[in-house]
């Protein structure tokens, strides 16, 4: 038995004050009208109508009945219309994960700029380094950098792609010289950034034509957060691997300078990750929709901003440290 269809049948048969109206109206036959009031009043034990041939009237139950039954019509109308009305109009909370170092750069900015767009979606934002399960802890969308996904049931976009670069500071490469080569960095301090899903202690890096260079020496230092590695490569602690945005900062103030331009660590992949297409409510839709939109917008003008920082010439920064060294071995002379 549908009850909430019979109840809609009833409600249907006292406003007309007709069996044959409202069978009309709910395109049924009078007889179907009759046995849907006839099932609900066996499932209520109950009688809800006083009927005749000629009329019919609505029992005290019944009375009471019909003012319940318009109660919780109304809320399922109301129910059904926010649900269906999720899928058109971005509204409600929106929880989104990010990685710590990506959160902060990449989705904390577009998240600004999204809810210029969808005032009317609030936005609960996760930054952490693990990856949460989507799923269980109830995340609409993730956002995660990584060489390649897992496999898994989520829907994926690959919004762009991003590499990390080779940066030390000017104290540093004053002290100890500037690395015309790979090769070079063997007799270097090399610090790791242990989150990028490379090898633990190596370095892995890629020429301009393809080539691939491998480092494994021994670190004295290393770190799981970018920001905290900046700060390590800054103090002149060494040569270490940063992505672009967390260096261009360093890269604009002179704080940190980017050797070996020409290297690059392994691409790694910008996904957003989300349940299902199936009935996607708007604001998860019109965020990723935003993310496709904007992140490759964002990638380029990082790139754009790292070719204006420059990269300091081998030959020259070699030539340079030499006159550093030598002027400061003529003032300990002097």
């Amino acid at each position: 038995m549908d009850t909430l269809r019979n109840m809609r049948i009833f409600v249907r048969v006292v406003e007309l004050g007709s069996f044959t109206r409202a069978a009309a109206h709910e395109s049924m036959t009078t007889a179907q009208v009759s046995r849907a009031l006839t099932d609900l009043e066996s499932r209520l034990r109950t009688r809800l109508l006083n009927r005749t041939t000629r009329r019919m009237s609505l029992t005290e139950a019944g009375e009471r009945y019909l003012q319940s039954c318009r109660r919780i019509l109304a809320d399922i109308e109301q129910a059904e219309g926010e649900a269906a009305g999720a899928l058109a109009n971005p509204s409600g909370r929106l929880r989104v994960y990010g990685g710590t170092s990506f959160g902060q750069h990449y989705v904390m900015p577009l998240i600004a700029r999204y809810q210029q767009h969808q005032p009317e979606v609030a936005v609960d934002l996760t930054i952490a380094q693990q990856m949460p399960d989507i799923i269980e802890d109830g995340f609409d969308v993730a956002l995660v950098v990584a060489a390649q996904l897992e496999d898994s049931a989520l829907i994926s976009q690959h919004l762009g792609s991003t590499a990390a670069i080779l940066c030390a500071s000017p104290r540093y490469l004053q002290a100890h010289g500037v690395p015309a080569s790979f090769d070079d960095l063997g007799d270097h301090t090399c610090l790791h950034l242990t989150d990028m899903s490379l090898p633990a202690g190596q370095w892995v890096c890629v020429g301009p034509r393809g080539e691939t260079f491998r480092h494994s020496g021994v670190t004295p230092f290393q770190v799981n957060n970018p920001e905290a590695l900046a700060l390590a490569i800054r103090e002149g602690m060494g040569i270490g691997p940063l992505p672009v945005p967390v260096a261009l900062p360093g890269l604009a103030d002179g704080s940190l300078v980017r050797v070996l331009g020409d290297l690059r660590l392994p691409t790694l992949n910008i996904y957003a990750l989300y349940a299902s297409r199936r009935y996607l409510d708007a604001k998860i839709r019109t965020f990723v929709d935003f993310l496709r939109e904007n992140v490759p917008v964002t990638l380029a003008d990082q790139e754009a901003a790292l070719a204006a920082c420059g990269v300091l010439p081998a030959a020259a920064s070699h030539a340079r440290s030499r006159d550093v060294r030598d002027a400061d071995r003529l003032r300990l002379v002097n």
